[in-house]
């Protein structure tokens, strides 16, 4: 048994939790205050509902600000990823806004007075705001440092709050019970104090609440967002308005910086931190550097809907394998416009980061989305926002950068090929991940299989797979109608490895194989020639839809990442957590095995093996 009130009543409930605001909603609609004889005393039911979702607006929009890395980077005062550990523990971050929703209600109820409040008092704002310097301030830090001063107390009540490495706007609504009650306390004295006074009002209600979480979420984003010239210039501000550099201290070490939002109250009880406005100044001006990548995977956007499988849209959706849901499709049409916008004005950007065996690695992002790339005259474009990312990443000094699908596409720029003969004095390693690739699709065939039918057979990926497995005595079906094309890869093979390439120009060749290796895009006609019980291999991109039910469908080339990975909190695409494409998983081998070629045009299948045992080497694993 934990402490009393350390832990939420509700907290397996899941998503089911949310039905405890069905009273107020089936209240709300039963009086129905908005028709023209209603009760107007009813509306408290409304308002409550409203404020606290326009709360969890506000912690919404503090996260998405505040992981807007391509913006705010420079600017982010602990330097540290979100990985999924925090998230997780985060994940039940609004449950304070459930028992203040329900504190309200009750207060509604207890005093009646409170149900026909005016929209507006100035005086009462007044009020408010007195009692939150004389009364709210000075309470939270008492027991904001009697928390910290009492192990017991702070290993009960307040470690939850302490537990993320990196402040989120969210980590500022983590707590237990116990902790979130006192929060109540604090906000709700200044409201009651002006509703006794008879001075209350709807306005102050909304507007105090809403400032608090401003300043709470503020507080927590981990960006800097104060210039270091405002508290030169007006020196007392120092003392009325803390930052988020001030508050980050407070976590990293604990022992100072307790107010809640007026550093006046650390310097009188003693516990300001001296480095608060030097490392302040440090932030903001740009001082703190931020450290270079030694690693870049250069990715892009799929289709509109996935864009939004981002960190700074929703934590929730992108911390998962991304999957299509309904809430996701009500924002379709800002990620619509959003992605004209992109197209129009926008660069290669960062989106996220972790580190790897001590190593910085970045994933940046091409701002085009999959159906740009078989657009012709979006080729220059797209090739020259690649070969800007490539001589950026030239500049800073990163050692090596990984194409992802498209932006290597053969038809583009021959796999990358382009980039490297127009510069040829690139100190970057550019690296399309291909053998790896074709290593992971190679290793998942099962041993007792001696035949496969490859569609896709003469790109890249298809011509590696062919020429592999004829090494192995395995006959491969090669889907082309270029028979020029299927020669010029034959003639590449043993000759006794020749004979175990067949062309095919139909898919009922492959009626009678259960062993399907998929390069190009089939839609369900084309997989129903497969017999029953067949499995499809893929390296299409987007993957083809699991339309048989009586076969099995394998997930695009991938590996999972080594555990001492950190800082990692989102999932690539549809891949589960930790694990990334194949052709990243190349670009972070060629990487961390110091080879100083280019990896880019055709591949060399005499290197597959040994990709392979290198990935193993640094702890990648199979998915």
């Amino acid at each position: 048994m934990g402490a009393p009130f350390s832990t939420w009543p509700w907290e397996n409930l899941g998503y089911f939790k949310y039905l405890l605001y069905g009273p107020l909603l089936a209240k709300a609609v039963y009086s129905r205050p908005w028709r023209e004889q209603g009760d107007p005393s009813d509306m408290w039911c409304l308002h409550l509902l409203l404020l606290f979702a326009l709360r969890a607006l506000v912690y919404q929009l503090w996260h998405s600000f505040g992981n807007m890395l391509f913006l705010f980077r420079g600017r982010r005062i602990l330097k540290a990823g979100v990985d999924f550990e925090q998230i997780d523990r985060e994940w039940n971050w609004d449950n304070f806004l459930i028992l203040q929703c329900m504190v309200g209600a009750l207060f509604f109820l207890l005093l009646p007075t409170l149900q026909g409040l005016p929209m507006w008092d100035a005086r009462g704002a007044l009020l408010a705001f007195a009692l939150h310097v004389t009364v709210s301030e000075p309470l939270f830090y008492v027991v904001h440092r009697a928390l910290h001063a009492r192990p017991s107390l702070f290993h009960h009540y307040h470690s939850l709050h302490h537990s993320s490495r990196v402040p989120q706007s969210f980590t500022a609504g983590l707590g237990t019970p116990l902790e979130q009650a006192m929060l109540c306390v604090v906000m709700g004295t200044p409201l009651l104090g002006a509703a006794i006074a008879g001075l209350g009002s709807v306005g102050l209600i909304y507007g105090y609440v809403l400032w608090f979480d401003f300043l709470r979420c503020m507080g927590h984003s981990n960006v800097e967002v104060f210039s270091h010239r405002f508290f030169e210039a007006m020196p007392i501000f120092k003392y009325l308005i803390y930052t988020p550099t001030y508050h980050s201290l407070h976590h990293t070490e604990m022992e100072s910086n307790f107010c809640l939002f007026m550093p006046l109250f650390d310097v009188l009880g003693g516990t300001h931190n001296g480095r608060s406005w030097e490392l302040q100044k440090e932030i903001s001006s740009g001082e703190n550097r931020e450290a270079v990548p030694e690693f870049v995977f250069l990715a892009h956007v799929v289709d509109v809907v996935s864009s939004m499988h981002v960190p700074f849209v929703f934590r929730s959706f992108s911390s998962r394998p991304f999957v299509t849901k309904p809430y996701i499709l009500l924002l379709w049409p800002g990620a619509f416009v959003t992605m004209l916008l992109m197209w129009l004005c926008s660069n290669t950007f960062l989106l996220t980061f972790y580190t790897l065996h001590g190593r910085l690695h970045h994933l940046w992002v091409v701002p085009r989305w999959g159906f740009h790339y078989f657009l012709p005259f979006a080729t220059e474009g797209i090739n020259d926002q690649i070969e800007q990312a490539i001589l950026r990443a030239d500049r800073l000094g990163v050692k090596v950068l990984s194409l992802a699908a498209l932006n290597k596409n053969e038809a583009l720029n021959g796999g990358g090929t382009l980039f490297v003969d127009r510069h040829p004095n690139l100190r970057v390693r550019v690296v399309h991940g291909n053998t790896l690739t074709a290593a992971v699709i190679l290793n998942e065939i099962p041993k007792d299989v001696t035949e496969v039918f490859l569609t896709g057979a003469t790109s890249k990926l298809g011509r590696a797979i062919a020429l592999y497995l004829c090494r192995k005595r395995i006959r491969v079906l090669m889907l082309t109608l270029s028979a020029e094309r299927f020669q010029k890869i034959k003639k590449e093979a043993s000759l006794e490895g020749r004979k175990y390439l067949v062309q095919v120009t139909k898919y009922q060749a492959g009626q009678s194989c259960k062993t399907w290796i998929v390069g190009k895009w089939i839609s369900i006609r084309e997989q129903r020639c497969a017999p029953p019980g067949t499995h499809f291999h893929q390296f299409v991109v987007p993957p083809i839809i699991n339309f048989r039910r009586d076969c099995t469908y394998g997930k695009l080339a991938a590996m999972r990442l080594p555990q001492n990975v950190q800082g990692l909190g989102m999932c690539e695409y549809t891949m589960d957590r930790g694990i990334v494409h194949a052709c990243h998983a190349g670009g972070v081998v060629h990487f961390h095995e110091g080879w100083m070629h280019h990896e880019v045009g055709a591949i060399d299948v005499d290197r597959i093996d040994i990709v392979w045992q290198a990935a193993l080497k640094h702890g990648l694993t199979p998915v």
